[in-house]
């Protein structure tokens, strides 16, 4: 295989097809669409300074040298992140299976029955070990479920204080975002000794760990109806593992419940991705920040399920929204649900029994050598006492393979779990200089705290004991998913693009997989080599001068650029500037993230054509220049369009004291022919699940990457400990899986890129050339060009006819299609991004597809279908529906089930009929229904 090859596998259009997709949009070239499309003022003509592209082999060989400068030792840090057996049947799959990782988040609830399922069964395990009412589909990590808690607790708490009380014995890294999240907000952090000090007289909300970062499990029954009578709500921050065996939260009246899934089979991965949660009592859940799945019904009046209280979602809500999160940990929050369907109640308290057992002895050898453990109860973990020795004891482990977490001077903490085995106690001793102990010895857990409650009463628990069973029913939800493997996702903003296997595999490697995000520094010399690489090619793609891959999520991204920003103008005695503009077509996270940041928004309108207005802009400026910190634009637009006045823009705010933001979501279109940090940019996210390859995983993970100007270098994320806050609970983020863009990049090379980025707009003009004449494109550019999407408006036809957005979208997929992106950023069109990985044998089944829907309108705007009885309005047809003995519809079956052009043979079917959104919100139902309500 020759080094070229790989581009030529990841881009779909081969060297006739886009010649004929050139011809349909009327360019000799490539180049020539590209200087036609990119204006000329921000048009990069250098070469991108990466390494020569290299072949799939020459790639995993070089992951493989990296991988093996790394140390996979024992791992008895603990502190949130422990070593966990993943059940071979969910590794391969769901975590390698691209059946689960290529599909979308599912936004199209009759095509994602499966993954909602799963994360049903995902909400049901937190609900049901947390022992509060709702749970959500995951948070991005701990740290960031603790921080969302702590602004939850803020809104729905009866008093005015913003005194937040957090319990001394939290993990550090948690502490550190909620921090770091609390500032700018103006909340007041308070850590208190829990054992010792007394509550303050006034808070809002008080957060505790169970068990704590010391491993000490105490009852808080007290402290939380303190809180409760101070008018104050409570987080419990509780392990899901130890919650098996420990009373939960809900049984001592905690309003919120907050951690993280990773010990649920779940990699460790030097940091993440990992499935945080979050979970409320009753009262609360329409409070609940992130993605909630609910069961409704659909137009059968059957059970389906569906992405619940969607109006909270940030692109609706904008500067109105309670959280700037709109991802969520999918692919993992799946694995934890199912290693919980594997291993049934029974089998995880075996694996807590184990584990605490463990814990247990190895606490009797050190006590019985001499080493002072204190007394009281704990789970998993032990912190000894060895005056002056902590160090000394630390390197001793470390030694044997086993690392250990260091307090302090006089303190270490040892954490055991479900790999912990005899062999791993006896080096742990070895080290503390005492001798081993056998036998049994008494349990460590308070008898007053032991859980006496069920959990995980419902089927799915008990069903699929044997690996044929826990096979087949993976199958049977991926089977009635879609995702990139059945056929094109083009989707407008959230580029699908091809999520190579070469690029996947290391995932999955020991090296990678295996390691404690706090592992000692030599033994992740190969992770952070990679690491180093990666930011250097980021930075030379983008043209910033520092790059940080923190941030766990664009969302999180955004937040720490504007952070950056916001600490750059204190730091030059200008803290009052704090006003973010943002055009009126930008993406809701934007507002939401600046709002997170401590900033006001204010709206800059858009043009007819869909450009910032610049007078606007102008007007705005002059209205607020004293107190202007930063504009956050994307590039190209929202719209999907190169605006030609994006140099002006950042030279006007720039002239008035304020930094740009460039919100690189788009930056799929701009990839070795524009720089942001080199056409007047000063920060950027980036988006690795977009741009970079890294797969959506049914609505994560992700990874979003601040990239920085040289001036705001040192504004980057760190650990708050460092004087930086804070973004994510990991230094790295979601490290575990940096190597797939790692890889992509190093595959593709300067000219890979480069022609990727121009098949990706061609391929967008080829959709809009061939369906402009059928469906409005709504904005375009110089010379009528899109960039790497095209907004198709459906509004005249609705209009015309009644056939609605919802309408196409859903006959789409009795074609064979995901529906590309509803109603944003316009309500009522279709935004369609085909990306350059799509074929033209796709684009065109596309491109037909949405010509045959539109004789379908054609038809019932002609009276021959009515528009409450057509194809349209009964789509999706599942194979119940166009089976069934009665056939009340005045179009043939065939018309509804096999639709022009689909192949017969490899239809797919959706599971359920179009689903009642409105119902299943005013019937809020958010955990595994009993099995009766699926009867026919």
């Amino acid at each position: 295989m020759t080094v070229e090859q790989f581009a030529d596998r990841h881009i779909g259009p081969d060297p006739d097809s886009e010649r004929r997709m050139l011809d349909t949009v009327g360019y000799g070239s490539v180049e020539e669409l590209m200087d036609a499309a990119i204006p000329e003022v921000i048009r990069w003509h250098g070469r991108l300074d990466l390494p020569a592209a290299a072949s799939e082999q020459e790639a995993i060989a070089e992951l493989r040298a990296l991988a093996a400068r790394n140390t996979v030792a024992v791992s008895m840090i603990g502190l949130g992140y422990h070593g966990t057996h993943t059940p071979a049947v969910i590794r391969r799959n769901v975590l390698e299976n691209p059946a689960w990782y290529t599909a979308y988040t599912p936004y199209q609830p009759e095509i994602s029955q499966g993954r909602l399922e799963a994360l049903l069964n995902f909400q049901t395990v937190v609900t049901d070990l947390t022992g509060l009412a709702t749970a959500n589909a995951s948070m991005l990590d701990e740290g960031t479920a603790a921080a969302e808690a702590m602004t939850l607790a803020r809104r729905a708490a009866k008093t005015r204080s913003n005194v937040y009380v957090v319990d001394a014995d939290t993990l550090p890294q948690t502490l550190a975002v909620i921090a770091g999240r609390a500032e700018p907000l103006g909340i007041e952090v308070r850590v208190v000794d829990v054992d010792t000090d007394e509550l303050p007289a006034e808070f809002f909300g008080l957060h505790l760990q169970y068990p704590g970062a010391s491993g000490a499990v105490r009852d808080h029954t007290a402290l939380v109806a303190a809180a409760h009578a101070a008018g104050a709500l409570v987080t419990v921050a509780a392990d899901l593992l130890a919650l098996t065996v420990l009373r939960p939260p809900g049984e001592i009246g905690a309003d919120i419940a907050a951690g993280t899934s990773q010990r649920f089979g779940v990699p460790m991965g030097f940091g993440g991705p990992h499935a945080g949660y979050l979970a409320v009592r009753s009262g609360l859940e329409r409070m609940l920040p992130g993605r909630l799945v609910g069961v409704s019904k659909d137009a059968a009046g059957d059970p389906a399920y569906r992405l619940a209280l969607q109006t909270r979602e940030q692109h609706i809500r904008r500067e109105k929204a309670t959280s700037n999160i709109c991802t969520a940990q999918v692919l993992l929050a799946v694995m934890a649900g199912m290693y919980a369907v594997y291993h049934g109640p029974d089998g995880l308290r075996a694996i807590a029994g184990r584990t605490h057992g463990m814990a247990a002895r190895l606490a009797a050898g050190l006590r019985a050598g001499g080493v002072d453990v204190p007394d009281g109860g704990f789970f998993d973990t032990v912190t000894a006492r060895v005056p002056g020795r902590a160090a000394e004891v630390v390197a001793a482990a470390r030694a044997r393979g086993v690392n250990l977490r260091l307090v302090d001077a006089d303190r270490v903490g040892i954490s055991c779990d479900e790999t912990t085995t005899d062999g791993h106690l006896e080096s742990v001793w070895a080290a503390f200089g005492v001798a081993p102990v056998s036998g049994p010895v008494p349990a460590a857990l308070p008898r007053a705290l032991a859980r006496t409650s069920d959990f995980l009463t419902h089927p799915v628990f008990h069903a699929h004991r044997s690996e044929t069973a826990m096979l087949r029913y993976l199958r049977r939800l991926a089977d009635v998913d879609y995702a990139l493997d059945r056929g094109m996702i083009p989707l407008g903003s959230c580029t699908m693009k091809l999520n190579a296997t070469t690029e996947m595999e290391p995932v999955s490697w020991p090296e990678f997989a295996h390691l404690h995000p706090f592992a000692p520094a030599e033994q992740t010399a190969g992770y952070r080599e990679l690491i180093g690489q990666l930011e250097g090619w980021l930075a030379e793609v983008t043209g910033y001068d520092a790059v940080s891959v923190q941030p766990n999520a664009g969302s999180q991204g955004e937040l720490a650029g504007l952070l950056a920003i916001r600490a750059y103008h204190r730091d030059r005695g200008e803290g009052h500037r704090d006003v973010c503009l943002i055009p009126s077509s930008a993406h809701g996270t934007n507002a939401a993230s600046a709002v997170m940041a401590g900033m006001r928004v204010v709206v800059v309108g858009c043009d007819a054509d869909g450009n910032v207005d610049l007078v606007d802009l102008d007007a705005k400026i002059d209205q607020h220049r004293d107190a202007l910190a930063a504009i956050m634009v994307t590039y190209p637009s929202t719209h999907g369009v190169y605006e030609t006045g994006i140099a002006q823009l950042c030279a006007k705010v720039h002239d008035a004291g304020g930094q740009v933001y460039v919100d690189g979501a788009n930056l799929n279109a701009l990839v070795g022919y524009a720089r942001p940090g080199r056409f007047g940019a000063d920060v950027s996210h980036l988006n690795l699940h977009k741009t970079f390859c890294i797969p959506h995983g049914g609505g994560g993970p992700g990874v979003g990457p601040v990239a920085v100007r040289a001036h705001l270098a040192a504004y980057l994320p760190g650990t708050g400990a460092d004087g930086r806050p804070a973004i994510a609970a990991a230094p790295f983020g979601s490290a575990g899986i940096l190597p797939i863009p790692w890889a992509y990049l190093r595959m593709m090379g300067a000219d890979g890129l480069a022609r990727a980025t121009g098949v990706a707009v061609l391929a967008a003009n080829y959709v809009a050339a061939r369906l402009r004449a059928h469906y409005p494109v709504l904005y375009a550019g110089n010379k009528g060009l899109v960039a790497h999407e095209c907004i198709l408006d459906l509004r005249p036809v609705t209009k015309a006819t009644g056939v609605s957005v919802d309408d196409v979208a859903k006959r789409l997929i009795d074609y064979g299609f995901h529906a590309p992106t509803m109603s944003f950023p316009v309500a009522g069109t279709l935004m369609v991004e085909p990306t350059e990985s799509e074929d033209l044998a796709e684009l065109d089944r596309f491109c037909d597809a949405m010509i045959a829907i539109r004789a379908e309108i054609d038809k019932v705007g002609a009276g021959q279908w009515p528009v409450g009885d057509s194809p349209l309005s009964n789509a999706p047809h599942t194979a119940a529906m166009v089976s069934a003995d009665d056939w009340p519809h005045p179009y043939p079956r065939s018309v509804g089930g096999y639709p022009a052009g689909v192949d017969r043979a490899g239809k797919y079917w959706p599971p359920v009929r179009r689903v009642d959104g409105a119902y299943g919100d005013r019937n809020l139902v958010c955990s595994c229904p009993a099995p009766e309500a699926f009867a026919q």
